[in-house]
């Protein structure tokens, strides 16, 4: 068996975590990531057939059952992941009743999965029926992104919008735009269901006044995604009070998506 604590899935996490905490994306225990695992792979480092402990998952999720994914645990600071994964991960395992996770691996320290899974759930469910190749979903609170809420309306296309116009690569990085969900309380299972209706169109979804949730078919992948709606952000927010001089034009950005042989969201423009 194959050293855990070497293997790629786990090595990634722990990177991204920390890297998000470094930029001030993550604090405390703000955020939370889920990682869809190749059930090869993981057996390459663990016995699939011992199970630590059950934890109920709050939510029916059998159209997941028998998939494996690493969670970022609750209460876990971003900052900790690095330094002892195994007490700040989790690696679980649906269950066949689709409301139970088999914990293989992590959480050591008697704790569990985030609150936020049932949300996780929902949006993978959601992102793999849109895209089979969906692995990952990311929820963090980018200062910028954050701070836009307050001062732009929280409006699917007039946000996506400012967004594209801020940086050259917005529209070809997200040429499906951004969902907007208001203000809902966290941990909930109706903010989970609200986003996974958001993901069947979006890969990415704010939460007003709360954060971003981002779904992709790698880490890299969602982490580029919220990376640069936080880049686009933090501009709209350095010149939001200026007078604007110059701006990217609604037909430059046709070209550009044309250009980069993308999908964009027509509607999402003033043409």
């Amino acid at each position: 068996m194959k050293n855990i604590f070497e293997a790629p899935f786990v090595r990634e996490m722990c990177a991204t975590t920390a890297n998000m905490y470094r930029l001030g994306w993550d604090e405390r225990n703000g955020g939370n990531i889920s990682y869809l695992l190749d059930e090869k792979e993981v057996a390459e480092y663990l016995d699939l057939s011992k199970v630590i402990r059950e934890i109920p998952t709050g939510f029916d999720a059998k159209a997941l059952i028998g998939k494996i994914f690493i969670v970022t645990g609750t209460g876990k600071y971003f900052k900790n992941v690095e330094k002892d994964p195994e007490t700040n991960l989790g690696i679980i395992r649906i269950k066949g009743d689709g409301t139970t996770a088999e914990l293989l691996w992590g959480y050591k320290d008697g704790g569990k999965f985030t609150s936020e899974l049932p949300a996780h759930l929902m949006s993978h469910m959601a992102r793999l029926k849109v895209d089979p190749e969906n692995r990952v979903v990311m929820h963090s609170h980018p200062t910028n992104t954050l701070a836009m809420n307050y001062v732009h309306e929280l409006d699917e296309k007039k946000i996506t919008h400012t967004l594209w116009e801020m940086c050259t690569e917005c529209i070809v990085v997200f040429p499906d735009g951004v969902g907007v969900l208001p203000w809902m309380l966290c941990g909930t299972n109706s903010i989970g269901e609200a986003t996974a209706k958001k993901m069947e169109e979006f890969r990415l979804v704010i939460w007003g006044m709360h954060g971003i949730y981002g779904a992709g078919k790698t880490m890299d992948e969602t982490f580029g995604l919220i990376e640069t709606v936080e880049k686009a952000a933090q501009i709209y927010m350095l010149t939001a009070h200026l007078p604007r001089i110059n701006t990217i034009k609604d037909e430059e950005m046709v070209a550009l998506a044309e250009l980069f042989g993308v999908k964009y969201r027509k509607d999402f423009l003033n043409l």
